[in-house]
């Protein structure tokens, strides 16, 4: 391919094209080293990826580069200057897409000048419109310019990119995504950093957009229809494309209008490039942190989708967030609560669920549907009351979880961890309200050919095609159960255990009362004896007292009976004349006492049972279970004196009389859902397999002895 500069240079470049986003990635990574001395291989990114995105740009403008100039100079000579809003419309008119260049030079043309290149090549960054200008002042490039130019590399680079060719027609958007991505990744790798912020492999994108889209299949395919889609972590955009690109494909004439929101700056800036590109509106790419800055707020989408980080910690913004709860509530975006600090991921859902559409009650119009990458953590971790069961709880009360799709391992680039599809909605249809899908796609993948990272397995068309179907059709089969809701709830209750204890006044009972805090604290107190004899000492004459009158006590009688041995103890006491407060007689029935079986049950003033803190249990009871039905079987065979802390139970049935006592929990445990037990081998094929592996390795001994 050749191209002509239109201004009178005699400039003639020839451009390369590839196969592969990954042989894009390849040439780019390794004319890159040219660069190591003057750079580290974990610095490459900082001028590969503003480069990699000037670059595209100047591919798109090329083919109306020089009516560009012409309108310009036509424009210019009626009086009009570049910063005019219709100069600004004109040009855009021309290109065809909402961006244009005004500088003469492009990146064939800088190579024309290698004395002047980082001035030229400044002039030409500059010359961009606003809004691609904006974009690329996010990489923060002028000072690789500066660096590249003092070692006498810049030149060198811009010759690279200049080879190679990156207009849409040549690598349309998803190669030129998979492009940024797969350099992303290698860039972290050199800064032992993960990438998981930023790559979410295509297959499983297009997999969620699937579950996504398959139930709104017949809305989707009406002529002219627009629907919006949101992603709170778009990274680099990948979602948002590969949405695009399939709603396309189902219906050309439908158009989806896509919104993302994006902390780091280079990704946001690739996202935001990506979409001006392709004629979408770049002012829906908001840079920022979607928990403190809803780039979004008041917005409602028809679709959403997202990655978001795993085990993202929002210590950060916890201030923020905790004030959006507490004063907002559920007018707000977390009001259900908020998950441990060391995992936002729940954060993301939550925002996420506050921007669906309203369902029209009369007509069923309206309504959201989210697809989000999960990894295990969501599904189970804290219990009954607790941030993350509280958001599974108000999830699942509301009736918004339609399914989760359990996924292979090892499909993710930075991690090889199990991970999750949750699809959410708050327009189930009929037949699915009041019930989760849970699809077990673990074993549904290939080994790829190369592994990238830790990616080793991914998903094939035909993977794709069958878990979809396996959602759309919404039966019980192999990989698939369906639940009512609250299969996953459960009351958490506490089993107490009565408290029994034996007293005696041994040596080694004794001992441990100087140990005793309460008992320790009279070295600093004054104390009378009873009535009103002269003060005793201080200190530790106070302690030697209490001391000598329980040595008074039979040392080698046990004591089964607490009310028994209280009654001793206040003999031996006022015989001494010592009349100890509160504080210090519990201090001596601490040291006194041991748990004892056999020993009476400790009563309280109104004859009730003393639990025993020691054994406090608890039980996580099913919802759809009767709470005295599951103690009578689970609890009372084993503990037959047991009780349940706030719940009496009359006549055979439960009675919650204490409801902080008893709360309410939701964890998702799909594992255990579709396990299958495994029966042991027989012992003899054990025996068989180990005396086949002694005569291996006696032969082996014997060829080595020889």
């Amino acid at each position: 391919m050749s191209k002509s500069n239109g201004a009178g240079s005699a400039e003639i470049t020839s451009t390369k094209r590839f196969a592969s986003f990954r042989e894009i990635a390849d040439f780019l990574w390794q004319n890159a080293e040219r660069m190591r001395g003057a750079y580290r291989p974990n610095e490459y990114d900082k001028v590969i990826l503003p480069l990699l995105v000037a670059r595209r740009l100047d591919c798109v403008l090329e083919p109306t580069k020089d009516k560009v100039l012409a309108r310009l100079e036509a424009l210019k000579a009626k009086g009009m200057k570049a910063s005019d809003p219709a100069v600004d419309v004109a040009l855009r008119k021309i290109t065809g897409v909402p961006f244009y260049n005004t500088s003469k030079l492009d990146f064939g043309r800088l190579k024309g000048d290698p004395n002047q290149i980082a001035q030229n090549l400044r002039g030409y960054l500059k010359a961009f419109s606003q809004n691609a200008r904006d974009i690329l002042e996010q990489f923060k490039f002028d000072e690789q310019i500066t660096r590249l130019d003092d070692a006498n590399l810049l030149y060198q680079v811009i010759g690279l990119f200049a080879e190679v060719d990156l207009h849409p027609d040549t690598v349309p958007n998803h190669v030129m995504g998979s492009v940024f991505e797969e350099l992303i990744r290698r860039f972290n790798e050199k800064k032992n950093e993960e990438a998981g912020d930023h790559y979410t492999p295509r297959e499983i994108i297009r997999l969620m957009v699937d579950l996504l889209f398959v139930e709104d299949d017949k809305a989707l395919r009406r002529a002219g229809i627009v629907r919006t889609l949101f992603d709170p972590a778009c990274g680099t955009g990948g979602m948002l494309s590969v949405a695009e690109e399939y709603l396309r494909e189902l219906n050309p004439d439908a158009r989806l209008e896509v919104f993302g929101q994006e902390l780091n700056p280079e990704s946001y800036a690739i996202c935001k490039s990506d979409m001006i590109i392709k004629g979408q509106n770049p002012e829906n790419i908001v840079r920022g942190n979607s928990f403190d800055q809803d780039g979004h707020a008041g917005h409602r989408f028809d679709y959403m989708l997202s990655n978001p980080p795993f085990g993202v910690d929002w210590k950060n913004v916890q201030k923020i967030v905790e004030a959006e709860r507490d004063t907002q509530g559920f007018a707000g975006r977390f009001g259900a609560g908020t998950p441990r600090i060391n995992d936002g991921a729940l954060l993301f859902l939550q925002h996420m669920l506050a921007k669906m559409k309203p369902v029209d009650s009369k007509t069923g119009e309206g309504g959201s549907r989210i697809g989000i990458v999960f990894n295990g953590s969501p599904l189970f971790t804290g219990d009954a009351g607790s941030g993350e069961s509280e958001i599974r709880r108000w999830i699942l009360e509301n009736d918004w979880l339609e399914a989760i799709v359990a996924l292979p391992d090892q499909l993710f680039y930075n991690t090889g961890i199990a991970t999750y599809i949750w699809v959410l909605t708050n327009k189930k249809p009929k037949h699915r309200r009041g019930k989760v899908q849970l699809i077990n796609a673990v074993e549904l993948f290939q080994k790829m050919k190369k592994s990238l990272g830790n990616k080793r397995n991914e998903l094939s068309p035909e993977h794709i095609a069958a878990i979809a179907t396996t959602f759309g059709e919404f039966r019980t089969s192999a990989i698939s159960k369906i639940f009512d809701n609250e299969d996953f709830g459960y009351r958490r209750i506490t089993v107490e255990h009565p408290l029994r204890l034996s007293f005696q006044a041994s040596p080694e009972r004794l001992a441990r009362l100087r140990e005793e805090k309460a008992f320790a604290a009279l070295a600093t107190s004054k104390k009378k004896g009873a009535a009103g004899e002269k003060e005793i000492a201080e200190g530790t004459e106070l302690q030697e007292a209490i001391l000598a009158a329980l040595g008074r006590l039979d040392a080698k009688t046990v004591y089964k009976k607490r009310e028994l041995f209280e009654e001793e103890l206040a003999v031996a006491l006022s015989r001494a004349g010592l009349s100890v407060p509160a504080p210090v007689k519990k201090a001596i029935l601490s040291a006194l006492s041991e748990r004892d079986e056999s020993a009476d049950i400790c009563t309280d003033s109104k004859g009730r049972p003393e639990p025993d803190a020691d054994l406090r249990d608890t039980e996580n009871v099913p919802l759809k279970e009767d709470i005295a039905a599951y103690f009578e079987r689970e609890v009372k065979p084993h503990v037959p004196d047991a009780w349940i802390a706030g719940v009496d139970i009359q006549g055979g049935k439960a009675v919650i009389v204490d409801e902080s006592k008893v709360k309410v929990g939701y964890e998702i445990p799909i594992s255990r859902h579709f396990y299958q037990y495994t029966p042991l081998r027989p012992l003899a094929v054990i025996e068989g397999e180990i005396r086949a592996l002694e005569k291996e390795i006696q032969g082996l001994l014997r060829e080595v002895l020889a």
